[in-house]
């Protein structure tokens, strides 16, 4: 692939290798710790997403875990009522969770005997899930090459492969085609976590840190032929 590239190309299979190899490695080192990083259930993966969506990570954790503590599977949380829920959700803000939550655990008992889909068409048509989460669901919970996009992994793949990408660049088909790509892979859940860390500790949007940056000698944004 050609370096500051403007048609929408993809990268090869070895240079997406190349790139996952290295932020594994640096995640391996560097990653960040959450007790929902801790499990494989699908329904805690699912939970820890919707409580992390416009909310920080360390504000998440300890309402997370007392959530848990409370309530620890889809039917316990699904019984409860909404006043308990809303009370331990609080700290996170943002009053739609309380009933997104009630909606999406009923469904998960009523409709799927209480188990999270595994498919990305059947975890959309939960209440509040998107892409995003099902493939977060999916490659974290199920451990399948499911992809994630974000506007995080919108810019580590802009800046690195110097792709050009409208300003919607998450839904534009070559990102989506890379990310599905560098999830092809052993270990799809953690490579998805890699790139987020990555994405919030490295490559972050204002002052980047490309002087400690592991991907820099290969990066197009680092050789000044990004704009």
């Amino acid at each position: 692939m050609k370096k500051n590239n403007t048609s929408g190309e993809i990268p090869s299979l070895k240079e997406m290798s190349t790139f996952r190899t290295k932020v594994l490695r640096w995640f391996n080192r560097n990653g960040r710790k959450y007790p929902w990083r801790d499990t494989t259930d699908p329904f805690r993966v699912l939970i820890a997403e919707m409580m992390l969506r416009r909310t920080k990570a360390d504000q998440v954790k300890p309402v997370y875990e007392q959530l848990f503590k409370e309530f620890p599977d889809v039917e316990a949380l699904a019984d409860a009522e909404n006043q308990k829920i809303e009370k331990i959700l609080y700290p996170l803000g943002l009053k739609w969770r309380t009933p997104a939550f009630g909606l999406v655990v009923r469904e998960l008992k009523e409709k799927y005997h209480c188990r999270v889909p595994d498919k990305r068409e059947e975890l959309k048509k939960l209440p509040g899930v998107g892409e995003y989460v099902a493939g977060a669901v999916l490659s974290v919970g199920y451990g399948k090459k499911e992809w994630i996009v974000d506007s995080n992994i919108v810019r580590v793949f802009k800046r690195y492969f110097g792709i050009e990408t409208s300003k919607e660049g998450r839904r534009d088909r070559h990102v989506i085609e890379m990310a599905k790509m560098y999830v092809s892979c052993k270990n799809p859940g953690k490579a998805n976590l890699a790139i987020l860390d990555f994405a919030a500790l490295v490559c972050m949007p204002k002052n980047p840190g490309c002087g400690k940056c592991p991907l820099k000698k290969e990066c197009v944004y680092v050789s000044g032929r990004l704009t």
